[in-house]
């Protein structure tokens, strides 16, 4: 006899976001050392106090996180993605029904205060500080990309 799989109409679900992201994801071993505390103070001055609120700069450090890591390059799939992925819901703290920012807004913020607030640079300082304190970086080798590119121009 054939089965057919019947789906429950239950309106509550005990679902535990944190029970569904492996241990030996890359996001939750990045967790662990992502220190965002002073975000908010940092970029408090690029933020008008009229208006209505704005997305979390945090979310949106947490977004370019995400995007750097796997590989996302487009601001449109990497909205679809977090929307849709456990473990990068789950990093970015979004819970099962917390709202993705639109990829516009992820854009203008990236294009405006981020880049006016030089908080990426002061991000990205802050980490390889970190690990070097780690000892994950160390300043006893270097690596230089030789690539020879030629050019041939055929006069006719």
């Amino acid at each position: 006899m054939m089965g057919v799989r019947a789906t429950s109409a239950r309106l509550c679900y005990d679902f535990c976001l944190d029970e569904h992201v492996p241990s030996d994801h890359l996001l939750r071993r990045i967790d662990l050392h992502l220190v965002l505390d002073q975000v908010r103070q940092a970029l408090k001055p690029f933020y008008s106090s009229a208006g209505c609120p704005s997305i979390d700069p945090e979310l949106m450090i947490r977004m370019l996180i995400v995007g750097y890591c796997m590989g996302i390059r487009s601001e449109r799939r990497l909205c679809e993605e977090v929307h849709l992925n456990l473990a990068y819901r789950w990093f970015c703290r979004l819970g099962l029904d917390g709202e993705v920012p639109d990829h516009s807004t992820f854009s203008k913020n990236r294009h405006g205060r981020f880049r006016e607030s030089d908080i990426l640079r002061h991000l990205f300082e802050t980490v390889v500080e970190r690990c070097i304190d780690e000892g994950l970086v160390g300043a006893d080798g270097f690596a230089v990309d030789a690539s020879l590119i030629c050019i041939s121009f055929d006069l006719i």
